[in-house]
C-alpha cells in the first residue's frame, strides 16, 4: 500500500473528508488542514531541535500524512502532481548553498493534464 492508499483507507475509516474531484473546500475545513500542517512542521522543528532521531522519522512521517490528507480533502492526485514536480526539478541546473537552482534549462511543473 504506498501512502495515498494508506491515508485515504484511514480517511474512510473514521468518516474524514475525501474529495472525488478537485475542489478547494469550505473556509473551516482549509482552515484546519492548514493548522494540522502547521502543527506537524512545528513538530518536525522540536524533535531536530532535540536532536532524536527517531522522533524526527516519526515527526517527517506525520508530516507525509497530513500532506496526504490534505491532498485528498482537495481531490488531488498528489502522486501525480510530485511526478510533475519531480520532473520539472530533474531540468534544475545544479546547486549552490545546499539547494537545487534553475537554469536556462530549467522546464516549470505544467499541472494542466492533473488539475483542471
Amino acid at each position: 500500500m504506498n501512502p495515498a492508499q494508506m491515508v485515504q483507507q484511514f480517511h474512510a475509516r473514521f468518516g474524514l473528508p475525501a474529495a472525488d474531484t478537485p475542489v478547494v473546500p469550505p473556509g473551516a475545513l482549509a482552515r484546519l488542514r492548514q493548522r494540522l500542517l502547521s502543527d506537524e512542521v512545528a513538530e518536525v522543528a522540536e524533535a531536530v531541535e532535540s536532536g532524536d532521531l527517531r522522533a524526527i522519522a516519526q515527526e517527517l512521517a506525520d508530516v507525509v500524512y497530513v500532506v496526504y490528507g490534505t491532498a485528498l480533502t482537495y481531490g488531488i492526485d498528489l502522486d501525480a502532481v510530485l511526478a510533475e514536480v519531480h520532473r520539472a526539478n530533474m531540468t534544475k541546473s545544479g546547486v549552490a548553498e545546499g539547494k537545487a537552482v534553475k537554469g536556462p534549462g530549467f522546464q516549470p511543473p505544467d499541472l494542466s493534464g492533473i488539475l483542471p
